[in-house]
């Protein structure tokens, strides 16, 4: 008796093929039965979304958002492809964020657990936060930065990023963030493009553990003339030495830190621009992608809500994407 057996040919793995089999996932997670009967929402909210698209959503707006003005409808899609969401509504983002948690007695709750790469940690409670930014409002606004104007910011991850970013959408100014690892030549084809007024930045940042500049892109991003920029506020982070352009540059603290902390946030109609965030650019011209307000803060507030299964009274989110990719923006 022979052990011998006849073996296939050799054939050498195509190239393509463990990418095929990537592409081939059919195994199912389901939840348990606890985690599903206390989850935020249920199976049923598919069926009603696809029963009444504009409803959906008008229910999902006036459930999660304080509108300063009610809407009187939902969709408007008579100019397809150009969706207005939430027609004659008035919302304003930094107050659905911040004051009217402090109004409803959420204050002492922290907002903001933040923690540095080098280990350094601060905390911000809802009324500390929304002091933070009704004095950065009121900062911007001293420095000429009215409704519709645009703001670069140039910024690493820390909590002034997101004052920035919040104070802007309160005063109806529209923020346009650009990813701190960008070099001054992305900067200023930003900053042309949004014709950006006012430019908020820091010294510098920390790279794997290691201090890093970053104000001398914002130098060099405006060193030849032909920009709109008018002001560079400059964050205290890492200590870095600066360049110091006397007229145009303005310490953090000595702009924002001793600006009053009284400010009244008014509505902004649900079609006004909220940010832009630009495309990386790597296969052509960077594309300015403009977000309007009611209908990002719903979907934004749908999602989170939703998709993360957030329970706000146990549940802390924790997020470590930078400000300049959308998910770290939312």
């Amino acid at each position: 008796m022979s052990n011998a057996r006849t073996e296939a040919p050799y054939r050498p793995p195509h190239p393509g093929d463990a990418l095929e089999n990537l592409l081939h996932e059919n195994r199912k997670f389901a939840p348990t039965p606890e985690f599903a009967a206390n989850a935020v929402v249920g199976a049923g909210v598919y069926a009603e979304a696809e029963a009444d698209r504009p409803g959906f959503w008008a229910r999902q707006a006036r459930e999660l958002l304080d509108w300063d003005t009610d809407f009187s409808q939902a969709l408007d899609w008579s100019e397809p492809p150009f969706a207005k969401w939430f027609v004659g509504g008035q919302v304003n983002a930094a107050y659905n964020a911040l004051d009217r948690h402090v109004e409803n007695g959420l204050g002492d709750r922290v907002a903001i657990f933040f923690e540095g790469e080098p280990g350094d940690t601060r905390t911000y409670t809802y009324a500390q936060l929304t002091e933070e930014v009704k004095r950065c409002a009121n900062a911007f606004e001293s420095l000429g930065v009215v409704k519709g104007d645009r703001v670069a910011v140039y910024l690493p991850m820390i909590p002034e990023a997101v004052i920035t970013m919040l104070a802007c959408a309160r005063i109806g100014a529209v923020h346009s963030v650009v990813f701190g690892g960008f070099s001054a030549d992305a900067l200023r084809s930003r900053i042309d493009d949004a014709e950006a007024t006012l430019v908020v930045t820091a010294d510098g940042t920390y790279r794997r553990g290691k201090p890093s500049p970053l104000k001398p892109a914002v130098d060099q991003a405006l060193a030849k003339p032909g920009h709109s920029v008018e002001h560079v506020v400059v964050v205290r982070r890492n200590g870095e030495p600066v360049d110091w352009h006397q007229g145009r540059d303005r310490w953090w603290e000595d702009t924002v830190g001793t600006a009053s902390g009284e400010h009244t946030a008014v509505g902004h109609d649900a079609e006004h621009p909220l940010f832009i965030l630009y495309t990386s650019g790597t296969t052509g011209k960077p594309k300015g992608i403009l977000h309007t307000t009611g209908g990002y803060l719903t979907q934004t507030a749908y999602t989170h809500r939703a998709v993360f299964d957030l329970h706000p009274d146990t549940d802390v989110f924790w997020c470590t994407a930078d400000v300049g990719w959308v998910t770290g923006h939312s």
